[in-house]
């Protein structure tokens, strides 16, 4: 399935779409409120305003016309290191490598736009992405347990080094 899939640059179409798919998700998956898609509204409007040409970028996966899945590589607070945002491989999509090409291709870029490292936040809950985390080099930096988007959750920060 892979080789039928395209990645392309995230644009202000897809802006809907990412914004529901992801409070569809984890309000089936996760039990998350109606607060996380407005989250994610304000993440991608404020990237699609501000965001870095040359040092960040969001790609959306693609498969005859039906969005899979998405990553963002953004630059994060900690000076010359990115931040992993708004990673989401669609059920139907997963199981194919699809969730692993979208980690390589934005881990590539972060290198090669020079940054030294990445980091990313998420929740324990998401044992696959975790798992593919660590796969690739990201060591559990921290976690603790906060209540987030009307749940129960231990929060979870990863790293890498380049």
């Amino acid at each position: 399935m892979i080789g039928n899939i395209t990645l392309r640059p995230f644009a202000e179409a897809d802006l809907d779409w990412l914004v529901e798919a992801h409070a569809t998700l984890y309000a089936r998956d996760e039990g998350f409120d109606d607060s996380f898609g407005p989250l994610v509204e304000t993440i991608l409007r404020r990237f699609l305003l501000e965001h870095d040409d040359v040092r960040e970028r969001g790609w959306v996966a693609a498969h005859d016309g039906h969005r899979l899945g998405s990553i963002f590589c953004v630059e994060s607070p900690q000076p010359s290191w990115a931040k992993l945002r708004l990673f989401l491989v669609l059920p139907q999509a997963r199981g194919f490598g699809l969730g692993q090409h979208l980690l390589d291709t934005c881990l590539g870029f972060a290198r090669g736009v020079g940054y030294d490292g990445m980091t990313l936040w998420t929740h324990k809950s998401h044992a696959a992405a975790c798992a593919l985390y660590e796969k690739n080099g990201f060591a559990l930096e921290a976690e603790k347990p906060v209540t987030s988007f009307g749940c129960s959750l231990i929060e979870q920060t990863y790293k890498i080094t380049f």
